[in-house]
Parts: structure tokens; C-alpha cells; sequence
């Protein structure tokens, strides 16, 4: 991958949440062969394989309660990607009724999809560079647009998106005050050959279904375009704003 431009300067040093997944693993692939980049941090639950944990590539496990001390424990850094995210399990899937809804189900879905990523962005939102650029993406949906909801349907999954995507902007208005060179957003990757989507390929059109390395270098060409201007705000793959 060629250096990240846009603002970004020399020596970053890159965080990814869910780096164990095919998007998260993408992301640090790509990233670890971009030249200012030093360090990539790649954070994951499910541990990485051991020849992935090679300079510049550090790798780090986590659990929800060790997020704060990993943060505490990381340098100033510039990019910030969280790539968690959950649509089914082994015994649920995506609502297809309010007659499929379950708490337990949508506590889980809101857990993953709503809280990690806002508890992840507490912690790591006050190590971000001050004086560059710098920026702090999650991994959101297009189906969590309210105005693009047109099907109905994946309840949990719509709604925890949606929720996610209010706490994105709400972050981003404080984020703001004092790092005036931020921006926090949330990414649309597309429909990605992972085991998020796999249940659900065989009505995705063949040139709508992208492999993990095309999406992770579409987000990173969004993330070099944003600046504080854009700051708060969804992009999808293409770089096309997303409205609430």
C-alpha cells in the first residue's frame, strides 16, 4: 500500500479493534505495508495467528474489561479503526418480524454493535494526536440509516447501527472542542465475503459482494479524504455521505 495521505504525517501509529476479523485483518494487513505507518496495534478477542504479530504489526488481546488499561497503555496515536460488529449467532439471526424479537438477542446485538464501540471510542478518543490529524472510525451500516429504511426488518441490527451512529455524532461534537485536527465518523463497508455476511450472500449481486482487501482499501481512501470538516458524520465504501 502506498503512505497514507491526506494530512496524515510520518511514523503513525494506527489502532484496530476487532483486527481478528476479515475486515480488522484486511485493515492491518493494509496498513502495516503503508511506509509512515510505525506501529499498527492490532486489538483482538479471538487472538491473531502468530506469523500476522510481525513490525510493525503489535499484536494485543483484549476483553471488555481490559479496554481502559490497553488504551492507558498505548502512545499517542492517529488512526484509530473499530471494526466489531455481530448479525447472527449461532442460535439467532437477523429478525425477519417483531415476532423474532428477543432480549436477550438484542442485548447481545447492542452489546457488540452499540456499546463496545462506544465504550472503545471513551478510552481512545483522549489518545488521539492533538496537533495532526488524526481520526477515529467505527464500522457502522448503511441499514442503520433511519431515512434509508425501506424494507424493514433486522430489527436489533438496524436499530443498535442507528444507535451507534447517534453516539458517533454526540462524540464527535465533544471530540471536537479540543482536538480541532479530529475527525470521529462512521464506515459502510459494503457486503464483505465474511462470516458476518455469509448466511446472506446468495441475493448479493457478484460484483456488490467485495473481497475483505478491496473493502479495507476503500475505507482507508475514505479515511485519508475526512478532515474536522466532515467530522461526525457516515461514509460508505465509495466515499458517499450516508444521512441519518
Amino acid at each position: 500500500m502506498p503512505r497514507l495521505e491526506g494530512g496524515f504525517g510520518e511514523n503513525m501509529k494506527v489502532a484496530v479493534f476487532g483486527a481478528g476479523g476479515g475486515i480488522g485483518a484486511a485493515l492491518v494487513e493494509s496498513l502495516a505495508d503503508a511506509p509512515n505507518v510505525e506501529t499498527v496495534f492490532a486489538i483482538s478477542r479471538r487472538g491473531m495467528n502468530g506469523a500476522q504479530c510481525v513490525a510493525p504489526v503489535r499484536c494485543v488481546d483484549y476483553t471488555d474489561d481490559t479496554i481502559e488499561a490497553i488504551a492507558k497503555s498505548l502512545p499517542e496515536i492517529d488512526l484509530v479503526i473499530c471494526t466489531l460488529g455481530v448479525l447472527h449467532g449461532d442460535s439467532f439471526g437477523p429478525e425477519k418480524s417483531r415476532r423474532d424479537l428477543s432480549l436477550e438477542n438484542m442485548q447481545h446485538v447492542f452489546h457488540v454493535n452499540t456499546f463496545l464501540p462506544t465504550l472503545i471510542a471513551k478510552q481512545m478518543l483522549p489518545k488521539m494526536k492533538k496537533n495532526s490529524k488524526s481520526v477515529f472510525a467505527a464500522l457502522s451500516a448503511r441499514v442503520g440509516s433511519i431515512s434509508d429504511n425501506r424494507l424493514g426488518g433486522w430489527y436489533s441490527y438496524r436499530a443498535s447501527k442507528a444507535a451507534l451512529n447517534m453516539m458517533i455524532k454526540t462524540m464527535a461534537i465533544e471530540h471536537a472542542r479540543r482536538f480541532k485536527n479530529s475527525a470521529v465518523i462512521g464506515l459502510h463497508p459494503g457486503t464483505v465475503d465474511t462470516a458476518l455476511s455469509k448466511p446472506f450472500q446468495s441475493g448479493v449481486a457478484k460484483e456488490k459482494l467485495f473481497d475483505p482487501d478491496f473493502s479495507a482499501s476503500r475505507l482507508l481512501d475514505v479515511v485519508e479524504k475526512v478532515g474536522p470538516m466532515e467530522t461526525g458524520k457516515i461514509f460508505a465504501w465509495d466515499g458517499q455521505e450516508i444521512l441519518p
